[in-house]
């Protein structure tokens, strides 16, 4: 099992660090344009298939672009959407629970209400709803993921806050006579940093799974942008006589996903005991 374990932090580890070297430095991995179309050679096969050719390597899809750019290219958008939703849920959700498992109360009270209303509301019907009234874009998809997935992160920092503030280090800040934002920030945050490192990456998966639902369901992000939940969309009218088209970006979202959760899973063991179990 500790084997296991330490494989599968490092297996994570490098398939996350695989597709955002991949999503940095996409113009220089995908030599062609993905957004340029030649209906002349729709549903070209991949290169070692019957029929494929060398320049495309992963083949064409339905209005002849280069499919190996857009899979490319989606990363990017993948990335970029766990990422930013991560730190805007991240500061939300860290906010709350801090504050909250901080001063106790009252405070906590409201911190509590506010979780509570935020888990009783079904979270992709709100996304659904919120990109068909706003409109669909990268930002909007950004903005409403993020706005939607901090209360994880407020329920663990809520937790770590209160079992840390009744250490000493925090009673000798108190005698020292530190003022309170000096000791939340410099003495709790940096302490409950480790719990909310894996609660990233779970929100991290979380986030790329529900902008690929939304794109699939055609309100996320718009075409032609190379969303890999899109370039599914897109393939399904083909899934029967081309399987390929839709097995390349499915299999990308499931190897991501399954990368960052194995990542999420070894840092819990590694931050919880000080090495991998």
């Amino acid at each position: 099992m500790r084997s296991w374990r330490a494989w599968g932090l490092w297996l994570g580890a490098f398939i996350v660090g695989f597709t955002l070297l991949v999503a940095i430095f996409a113009p220089m991995v995908a030599t062609q344009d993905p957004f340029a179309q030649d209906l002349s050679r729709r549903l070209v096969p991949p290169s070692w298939m019957e029929g494929g050719r060398p320049q495309h390597f992963l083949g064409t899809d339905g209005l002849g672009r280069d499919y190996f750019a857009r899979l490319v290219y989606g990363a990017r958008i993948s990335m970029l959407i766990g990422i930013a939703t991560v730190v805007t849920s991240g500061i939300i959700g860290i906010a709350f629970g801090v504050i909250g498992g901080y001063f106790g109360g009252r405070i906590d009270d409201v911190v509590l209400f506010t979780i509570t209303a935020r888990l009783s509301i079904p979270l992709i019907l709100v996304a659904l709803a919120v990109v068909s009234l706003v409109g669909s874009s990268l930002t909007v998809v950004v903005a409403t993921l993020g706005l939607l997935l901090w209360d994880r992160f407020a329920v663990v920092a809520r937790v770590a806050t209160m079992q840390v503030r009744t250490l000493d280090y925090v009673a000798a800040a108190w005698s020292a006579g530190c003022s309170q934002p000096y000791i939340v920030l410099r003495e709790i945050l940096p302490n409950i940093l480790s719990p909310l490192a894996v609660v990233a990456t779970l929100e991290m998966a979380l986030a790329i799974l529900l902008e690929a639902a939304l794109s699939f369901l055609g309100l996320g992000v718009p075409p032609p942008l190379p969303s890999w939940g899109l370039m599914i969309a897109e393939a399904k009218d083909y899934m029967f006589f081309n399987p390929w088209v839709i097995m390349v970006p499915g299999m990308s979202l499931f190897v991501l996903v399954f990368g960052i959760n194995l990542l999420g899973d070894g840092l819990r063991d590694l931050l919880k005991t000080g090495r991998v179990a």
